[in-house]
C-alpha cells in the first residue's frame, strides 16, 4: 500500500511537468503568425519596386522560408501550416526573383530590334510570372491564412 501512495503522485507529478512544460497550441499560433506576418508585409511594403528591391525582396522572402521551417512546433496541424506557407513563402521568392531578373535584363537590352526582343520577352516573363503567383500563390495564402486563424482561435 505504502509503494502506490508514493508511485501515484510521482507519476502525477512528472506528467504534469512534461504537459506544464510543453509549449501550448496559442504560443505556437503567435509564433507562426509572427513569421507569416513578417512575409506578408515585406510584400505589401515592396509592391511595384525596382529591380534591385524585387531581387531583394526575392531573398527576404526565402529568409522568411527558412524561418517558418526552423519554427520547432509541436501540435501537428500547425505543423501542416508549416509547411504549406513555407512552400507559399519559397514559390513567391522564386517568382519574384525570376521577375527582378527578367526587369534587369530590359534595363541593359541594346536600342536595336534584338534588344527590343529582349524586352518584349522579358515583358511577357514578368507579366506572366507574376500573375500566375498573384492567382495561385496569393491564393493559397490566402486560404492557409484563414485556416489558420480559424483553427488558432478554437479552444484546445
Amino acid at each position: 500500500m505504502c509503494k502506490y501512495t508514493i508511485i501515484a503522485p510521482l507519476s502525477l507529478s512528472i506528467t504534469l511537468l512534461m504537459t506544464g512544460c510543453s509549449e501550448s497550441k496559442i504560443s505556437q499560433c503567435q509564433r507562426l503568425l509572427k513569421v507569416v506576418n513578417q512575409g506578408t508585409s515585406l510584400i505589401d511594403n515592396n509592391k511595384g519596386k525596382q529591380v534591385t528591391t524585387s531581387l531583394q525582396l526575392s531573398k527576404d522572402l526565402q529568409t522568411v522560408t527558412k524561418l517558418i521551417q526552423d519554427l520547432k512546433l509541436i501540435d501537428p496541424k500547425l505543423q501542416e501550416f508549416q509547411t504549406s506557407f513555407a512552400k507559399v513563402f519559397d514559390n513567391l521568392s522564386q517568382v519574384i526573383g525570376k521577375a527582378g531578373k527578367a526587369l534587369g535584363a530590359t534595363k541593359t537590352a541594346e536600342a536595336s530590334s534584338a534588344g527590343r526582343e529582349k524586352i518584349q520577352k522579358a515583358r511577357i516573363d514578368i507579366d506572366s510570372g507574376l500573375t500566375a503567383a498573384a492567382k495561385t500563390v496569393g491564393k493559397q495564402s490566402d486560404t492557409f491564412g484563414n485556416k489558420l486563424n480559424e483553427y488558432c482561435s478554437q479552444t484546445q
